[in-house]
């Protein structure tokens, strides 16, 4: 069996995420959830760049356009955060398509709006 990619630092980044939703619970709007989860990932040592501009490649060709993802965490994930009644297959494709255009392989969609906090974590 292979190991999942980033398997500890995904589960480091859930965990953060988790405290958080534990800690506020669902109801506020995303820069507070944003803020909160910044703080829980000082607290926990967690590498991360808040709102890092990440370039877009379009056949090869970095274009002028950038995205700017809510968290760079250790460099490699990209930690979308939505605070929503529930995530569907829109959210998740915007978070594919931003891995594909950034080149890199991880992402974390975290949604703090459902009662449970839900999260997927997507491979490209």
């Amino acid at each position: 069996m292979t190991e999942l990619l980033y398997k500890n630092e995904v589960y480091q980044i859930i965990g953060a995420a988790m405290e958080v939703h534990r800690e506020l619970g669902p109801g506020f709007l995303e820069p507070v959830y944003q803020e909160a989860l910044e703080l829980e990932f000082i607290h926990q040592s967690i590498p991360y760049i808040r709102e890092q501009p990440l370039s877009i490649f379009y056949k090869g060709i970095k274009l002028t356009r950038t995205y700017s993802a809510d968290f760079l965490c250790f460099d490699q994930i990209i930690v979308e955060l939505k605070a929503l009644s529930q995530l569907n297959s829109e959210h998740e494709s915007q978070l594919i398509n931003y891995l594909k255009a950034t080149k890199l392989r991880v992402g974390v969609l975290i949604n703090f709006g459902a009662k449970s906090l839900e999260y997927k974590r997507m491979i490209l």
